[in-house]
């Protein structure tokens, strides 16, 4: 079941990578007349969702092409990717409820945190909640952590709070925190790693600015 899970949510992020990046790559390397995608204006990125003129449909397999030149002196493999967080909450929430015995999700994605409150009637709470966690962790960048809670009628509705706040918001990160201490009395499911906790976070990284909230919760 989690192989599927995860081959299911790796299949969603290329597709969701490739809409997110569409317009910025159209101006970068469009296609010529001959259709030869490697003869571009700009050689450093190639991407065409229309691919040689084929018809446009959602079943069609991603294609990009990039190498390591450059763009206005900029290496192209320091340029961050974009990433449409409200389309992965939408395939976060989507995947999670095909789960067996999760009949709701609410998913909240930030600039580098995932959170999914779900609602479960299984009795096994912590598989549930392991396997809702590695599909999300299987949707978004590796250095997502993902933090989730099978208390649906409780935090549901302080997830979707945050749908019409902004990143940049006085306070956010201090509501957010606080909103994942709560999320962290729920079953988190198995250890990512042996390096990495079962939020994904790196047991031994001080830098870590959720590693004192864990701190507290042992402490609870």
């Amino acid at each position: 079941m989690k192989k599927t899970i995860i081959t299911i949510g790796l299949s969603s992020i290329i597709a969701l990578t490739g809409c997110a990046d569409k317009e910025e790559d159209q101006g970068l390397g469009a296609k010529n007349n001959a259709g030869n995608p490697t003869n571009v204006n700009n050689p450093t990125q190639y991407y065409d969702e229309d691919y040689r003129n084929n018809d446009n449909k959602s079943d069609d397999f991603g294609f990009t092409r990039t190498n390591s030149a450059t763009i206005d002196g900029r290496n192209i493999s320091n340029k961050a990717a974009s990433i449409d967080r409200e389309q992965l909450s939408d395939v976060i929430s989507k995947l999670s409820v095909q789960i067996p015995n999760v009949n709701d999700a609410a998913t909240l994605v930030t600039d580098e945190e995932v959170l999914v409150v779900y609602d479960t009637n299984n009795k096994d709470r912590t598989e549930t909640a392991d396997q809702v966690k590695r599909t999300a962790m299987s949707v978004v960048p590796r250095y997502y952590h993902v933090y989730v809670s099978d208390d649906y009628q409780n935090l549901a509705q302080d997830v979707e709070n945050f749908a019409t706040v902004k990143s940049g918001s006085r306070g956010i990160d201090y509501t957010i925190e606080q909103t994942i201490k709560r999320m962290l009395k729920s079953p988190q499911g198995y250890k990512m790693s042996g390096e990495e906790n079962e939020n994904g976070e790196m047991v031994n990284d001080k830098r870590d600015h959720h590693d004192n909230i864990h701190q507290k919760m042992d402490n609870r």
